[in-house]
């Protein structure tokens, strides 16, 4: 069983669905309203935790009913949530989805997901150490996010960085990170090379690069491999990243091409339910997905 530690958001997602996305200035009715729970770091932990990999989190969230309802989830799914801190004056984050035939627009509010610090990665040290991977993405302060690499490399640990949201990385950061984790967008951003071609950037990196219904890129000894995508029916899109993460991480000890094409299958059982949490797979699932595949 993989043992990952997740370091990262935690937001409860407010989604609305409607016919169209609003233009500047413009009110639309909608059709349906409901909450979710969310964040880059809680998703990808839920999914790794799904798929069979031992999870814990590390993460902050308010002292709210939000984030007292986040933390419930989590232990639920059987996720470790020691290593998870209440701020006591800030609101846990939330993320405002709009959903519009399967597509998302999304404004992301972090709240307390801005309160984790590096103090906070050290204090979960123990956690590091029992870990075969350690997974993060941007939606928490960078210092953080780069304490939790140096920690990784203090105990020769991988450490699996989704660049998201797209920012310019510094080269102390890119330096620790055993795999890069983007779509498109994302690789370009993160290295400093928006004007590039990503075929040309991906093969100077070590990343396995998401392209939505494409599937998975990646850079195998220098060679580029194409993992395609499978065909499903899409009903939501939120957290199919995530799930790819999460699914990245838990089977990675089968390699990069076996990793990525599990990752593959899992990203695109999760958009045919809704929600980003409620549409991922279980291993079971998983399983039986790829058996129609073959």
């Amino acid at each position: 069983m993989t043992k990952v530690v997740v370091v990262g958001s935690i937001n409860m997602d407010l989604v609305v669905h409607t016919q169209q996305f609003p233009r500047m200035g413009e009110t639309l009715f909608g059709e349906q309203f409901a909450t979710h729970p969310g964040g880059k770091g809680a998703n990808q932990a839920v999914a790794a935790q799904r798929l069979g990999a031992s999870v814990a989190m590390v993460g902050c969230v308010g002292n709210d009913e939000f984030g007292q309802t986040l933390t419930a989830g989590l232990a639920a799914e059987g996720i470790d949530t020691r290593w998870l801190k209440t701020s006591p004056d800030t609101a846990t984050g939330v993320a405002l989805i709009t959903l519009c035939q399967g597509d998302n627009a999304i404004v992301v509010v972090p709240g307390a997901n801005m309160q984790l610090s590096p103090s906070d990665i050290s204090a979960a040290e123990a956690a590091f150490i029992d870990a075969d991977i350690i997974l993060s993405q941007l939606e928490i302060p960078l210092d953080t996010v780069l304490a939790a690499a140096k920690l990784a490399q203090k105990h020769s640990k991988p450490f699996f960085l989704n660049p998201a949201p797209a920012q310019a990385l510094p080269a102390e950061l890119l330096a620790l990170c055993t795999l890069l984790t983007p779509n498109e967008f994302e690789l370009l951003e993160a290295l400093g090379e928006s004007e590039a071609d990503w075929k040309t950037v991906l093969a100077k990196h070590r990343a396995v690069m998401t392209k939505g219904s494409d599937g998975a890129w990646f850079n195998q000894g220098g060679q580029l491999q194409h993992q395609a995508g499978f065909k499903v029916d899409l009903v939501d899109s939120t957290g199919a990243g995530d799930t790819f993460n999460g699914a990245l991480a838990t089977f990675w000890h089968l390699g990069i091409a076996e990793a990525t094409q599990r990752a593959s299958a899992a990203g695109a059982l999760s958009v045919t339910r809704a929600g980003a949490q409620g549409g991922m797979p279980t291993l079971a699932e998983l399983e039986q997905f790829l058996k129609t595949q073959s």
